[in-house]
């Protein structure tokens, strides 16, 4: 069974470590901004009309959440009052 499994490699260059020397404080941060360039080279931004009907939903869900909350709102209302009356 052994013989059957095959060994996992991986690449030194994905687990790649800084050797002793600590950067300084601006050599962090034009690092920092440089791999955030690069990061931001790989995104895939949406189009206009994907943005537009991702805020359509929200909209729409918002204002779903809402009209239910105030139904929630309005029934304990309801039931606080008939306790109420009914105590009092």
């Amino acid at each position: 069974m052994a013989n059957n499994e095959k060994a996992v490699t991986t690449s030194t260059n994905a687990v790649k470590k800084e050797t002793g020397k600590k950067l300084g404080f601006g050599q962090r941060v034009k690092k920092w901004f440089r791999e955030m360039k690069s990061e931001l080279k790989k995104v895939i931004w949406p189009t206009a009309k994907q943005t537009t009907n991702n805020t359509a939903v929200a909209l729409v869900v918002m204002v779903g959440s809402a009209i239910v909350i105030w139904g929630f709102d309005e029934l304990a209302q309801f039931v606080v009052r008939a306790v109420i009356t009914l105590a009092g």
